[in-house]
C-alpha cells in the first residue's frame, strides 16, 4: 500500500500537510518474528503497516495472549508512550516479513503542535482506533466464539494462511481444540 493512501483513508490531508507528514516517514523491513514494541519499554517509533500481518500481545499467567491483529493499511501506534510516556502494556511481533513506514514519535508530536490538519489527522486516527478497541471490546463481551471467528474471517479473509491457529485462537479468547470444531462446524 503507498503511503498517501494509508494516511488519507484515515482522514485526508491537504497536499502541504500530507507532504510535510511523508517528508519524515521512511520505509523498512523487518524479518519474521521481530519485535517492534516490547513491554514496559518507551518506543520512539510509529508505523504504517505496507505489506504483512503483526499481532500485539501480552503475558498472562505464562500464556500469550494475542488481543490485536494488524494488516496491510493499519498504523502501528505505541498509545502508552506517546500519550502519557510510560513503557508499553504489549509486544508488537511480526507474523510476517514486513515492509513499514516508519516515523520517529518525537518528529510526530512536533507536526502536531506546528500543523493543524496533521494534529487533526492524529485525533481522527485516535477515534478510529478508540472504536475499533470498543467493538473488540464488545464483541469479546457479548458474542459467541463462533460469532467473533465469523468477524474475524470477514475482516481478515486469508488470515488462516497468513496466522498460525493458536494466535488466532487467542486473539478470539479460546482453545486451539475449540476453534477447530469452530472451523469444522462452517466447511
Amino acid at each position: 500500500m503507498n503511503i498517501n493512501d494509508i494516511i488519507n483513508s484515515i482522514y485526508k490531508l491537504p497536499s502541504t500537510s500530507l507532504d510535510t507528514l511523508t517528508h519524515l516517514i521512511s520505509e523498512v523491513k523487518y524479518p519474521k518474528h521481530f519485535h517492534l514494541f516490547r513491554e514496559n519499554r518507551k518506543e520512539s517509533k510509529s508505523y504504517f503497516l505496507k505489506k504483512g500481518i503483526v499481532r500485539a500481545y501480552a503475558h498472562k499467567d505464562d500464556k500469550e495472549v494475542t488481543f490485536w491483529l494488524g494488516q496491510e493499511g493499519d498504523f502501528i501506534f505505541p498509545l502508552q508512550t506517546l500519550f502519557v510516556g510510560l513503557g508499553e502494556y504489549a509486544n508488537v511481533e511480526l507474523l510476517e516479513n514486513c515492509i513499514l513506514y516508519e516515523i520517529d514519535l518525537e518528529r510526530l508530536q512536533n507536526l502536531y503542535l506546528n500543523d493543524i490538519h496533521i494534529a487533526n489527522w492524529g485525533r481522527k486516527y485516535a477515534e478510529y482506533a478508540c472504536i475499533k478497541s470498543e467493538k473488540l471490546f464488545i464483541s469479546r463481551q457479548f458474542k459467541t466464539s463462533l460469532e467473533r471467528y465469523q468477524e474475524l474471517i470477514n475482516e481478515y479473509p486469508d488470515i488462516t494462511q497468513r496466522v498460525q491457529l493458536g494466535t488466532i485462537a487467542s486473539y478470539l479468547g479460546i482453545s486451539q481444540v475449540n476453534l477447530s470444531r469452530i472451523r469444522a462446524q462452517i466447511r
